[in-house]
Order: C-alpha cells, then structure tokens, then sequence
C-alpha cells in the first residue's frame, strides 16, 4: 500500500527547491506525494511542473515586532489551519515533511492535532520563526549545522544537511565550455549571488576582472536585471541574469565558485564539493543568518569568506588566488562531512517514522 506524503514549504525558492530534491527519492520508495502552500505563492509555480496534487491555504506571517497586519495575518492563519486539517483529512496524509517558511505553520499544527507525525527541516544556523512555532509539533527536526544541533529539543535533533537536486551532480563541462566560449586550459571562476543578484559582489567582481582575466576565466551569474551591456564582448568573461537547466553544466565547469551564503546554495557547493568563497549578506541587510552560515563553513574548513562590509577589488583578488592555490585542502575537507547523503538521511527518517507509528513506537 502507497504512503501518503505532504510536503509543505514556501514564501522562497530556499524553502521549495529541498522539497523538490526529495521527489525522485520519494517516488522510487512509492510515496504517494502531496504539497501544500499559499494559495499563489513561488512554491505554486516551482511545483507545478512535477505532477503533483497542489493544495492552497491562507497564510499569514507573525512577525517580531508590533505592526497592525499580525492582526490581520492571525485571522488569514486561523483560516490556514482549518483548510490544511480539511485537506490532510482527505488526503489521509500519513506524514508531513516541512521545509519551513509561514505556510508551513498551519499545516504541521494541522498534522499535530491529527495525530499525523511531522519532520521538519531548518536550513539557517538558527532557526527562523516559523520553525520555532512548529518545534513541539515535530517528530524529529533535521538541520544543516552542526551548532544548530544545541539549538533544538534534545532528542528531536539530527544533523542532515539540505537536500540537493541531483541533477546538478551531473553535469557536462564541455556543454558549459561552449556555452560559454571558454577554453579548457584556463581555470573558471563561477560567481553567483542568488536569483536577484548581489550589487556589492557584481561591482567587486567587475572592478577585478582585469586582474583576474590574466589566470581565470569567468562566468558570472548577476541576477535579473544586473547584466552590463558595456561587457558583453570581454574574453573569457560571460554573463548570464539567470541560468536553470544549464546550472549543472557550469557547475560541473567551475574550478572556484564565489557566491552569498544563503542556506541552499551552500549545501550544494559542499554536496558538490566546490571551493569556495563567500560574501555573506550583510548585517545591516538581513538577520545575519548568512554572516553565521559562512562563519560555520569556515570553521568546518569548506569554505573562505570575506565580510561584505570589508570587501575590495584587491582583496577578492587576493583571496581568489589563495583560494585557488589550497583548492584541494577545501575538497578534502568537503569530502570527509557527514551532510553529504540529505537525502538518504531524511528518507530514512521519513522510513523509521512510519516503521515506529506502525509498531507502536513514538
């Protein structure tokens, strides 16, 4: 008999695309799939070409200080609850794997109130709001870090890390090389900066390209809206505003790869074991999350980070090449984590949960 599985996760791709790395996984096991988000929101689309059953509920978000809409969003949260304990009802879901963002709130309560075990997934060094509401409601709560581990109901713990498409373990660099004009007999530097880009990095990475040129080639993944017209018809440099079947080929082409610290895209350099260099997002930008995800890939020997509010056209050059010339004490350290098999890990779980529910076992 099929199981019945709801993932849910949304309001960013980074709480999508980790979903969307379980699918093949979970069909080869003979999940029956299911996926429950907003009614309009990004995971809406980015699940709409995997031919599964889609579910939307109101969702609301409570923020940390006061502002009239966590009056208005309560309600809209109050609705998602009653929807997603309808629809999990009807799915006869057996169990929910949530990858975070306020969608997820009302459905791993939803799931709690019926009795329906729920693992949930925190992909930042400290967890988020959203998953701090769902915590008492959880089974078991993966993460990617291993200080994270200390931040989480003991018992509930487990380090994981994120899952990765697997498609972008393979890859084909002369696809890319073309792609891209590039020769083989001069190392490539990938630079991305997120789906909107990185302003700080794009204008570092410009400012140095003609230091860099001299050694590397550079393929530069800017964001929309963010490719300069003025440099379109430099050697060995290419520019792209986004790039999604073709991220596996340049991936696969990329000796270093200099990118933002976001939760996702590091865990898929570590799967694919990509030196690296980080920008996290600054302070004065964001919660800080980046800024500990890098710290944490530093001290575990994946990653080289430089702090945004410190970043220089000479000092990205400098590191570049140092980066370059220890390339594989990084690819060594990589090789030796245990977050590399995410998706065999949550699976797993996923597994065990259900053997446990079905024995008697909580």
């Amino acid at each position: 008999m099929a199981k019945r599985i709801v993932l849910t996760g949304g309001g960013t791709a980074g709480h999508v695309t980790p979903n969307i790395a379980l699918i093949p996984k979970l069909r080869e096991l003979d999940y029956e799939i299911y996926y429950m988000g907003s009614y309009n929101g990004i995971e809406k689309k980015l699940i709409a070409d995997f031919d599964i059953p889609y579910y939307g509920i109101a969702t609301g978000k409570l923020r940390r200080y006061f502002d009239v809409k966590n009056f208005t969003d309560l309600f809209r949260i109050v609705k998602g609850h009653s929807e997603a304990h309808k629809y999990l009802k009807e799915i006869q879901a057996d169990i929910v794997f949530s990858k975070g963002g306020f969608v997820s709130v009302p459905v791993v309560r939803a799931a709690a109130s019926l009795g329906i075990p729920c693992i949930i997934h925190e992909s930042d060094m400290t967890p988020g709001l959203a998953n701090k509401l769902c915590m008492q409601a959880a089974h078991k709560i993966c993460c990617n870090f291993p200080e994270t581990l200390q931040m989480l109901p003991e018992g509930k713990a487990v380090l994981t890390g994120s899952p990765i498409r697997e498609e972008l373990a393979r890859g084909n660099k002369i696809a890319a090389y073309d792609l891209c004009r590039f020769t083989s007999n001069k190392p490539v530097i990938m630079v991305i900066g997120g789906s909107l880009g990185a302003e700080a990095v794009n204008k570092a990475v410009r400012e140095a390209l003609p230091k860099l040129l001299d050694d590397f080639q550079v393929v530069h993944i800017c964001g929309k809206d963010k490719v300069d017209n003025l440099m379109l018809n430099i050697r060995g440099y290419k520019q792209f505003e986004y790039v999604k079947t073709e991220l596996k080929d340049i991936f696969a082409m990329a000796d270093l790869v200099v990118s933002r610290a976001g939760a996702n895209s590091i865990c898929e350099l570590l799967a694919l074991k990509k030196p690296n260099l980080l920008i996290p997002l600054s302070a004065h930008s964001s919660r800080g999350d980046q800024i500990l995800n890098a710290r944490s890939f530093e001290a575990q020997g994946f990653s080289m980070v430089i702090d945004e509010d410190y970043l220089t056209e000479n000092l990205l050059v400098e590191k570049i090449h140092e980066l370059y010339f220890t390339r594989q004490t990084y690819i060594n350290a990589m090789s030796e984590s245990s977050q590399l098999n995410s998706i065999r890990t949550i699976t797993n779980l996923l597994e065990e949960t259900l053997r446990d529910l079905q024995s008697g076992n909580k």
